[in-house]
């Protein structure tokens, strides 16, 4: 059994005991409390597959939040030809490991 969920404007294909770093969109959330996906856009199990329109009414998927970790510095650099006009700047994301316990149908 499977599911998509949506979370942080990014689609994650998520099964019962795997681990998935998603965007931090529960702000103030501690190491070890529970997460709550609402918006399941599909959900498949052995016998049938639900497809929401957009979500699937009635599905969530249940994770307990494991640590709070940042992604891989993505290194920006700007340049303008001919003009001696160079900007380097960096960003990392912040990321939420989870471990999805339960998909509810």
């Amino acid at each position: 059994m499977y599911a998509i969920v949506e979370a942080g404007g990014k689609q994650h294909r998520v099964e019962v005991g795997q681990r998935v770093a998603v965007e931090r969109v529960w702000p103030g959330a501690q190491p070890g409390s529970e997460v709550i996906f609402e918006r399941v856009l599909l959900v498949r199990d052995d016998a049938q597959v639900k497809v929401g329109k957009p979500v699937v009414r009635g599905a969530s998927v249940k994770g307990t939040l494991l640590r709070e970790l940042r992604a891989e510095k993505v290194i920006i650099f700007k340049k303008k030809k001919r003009k001696g006009y160079r900007k380097s700047t960096g960003h990392r994301q912040d990321l939420l490991e989870i471990r999805i316990d339960a998909i509810e149908a």
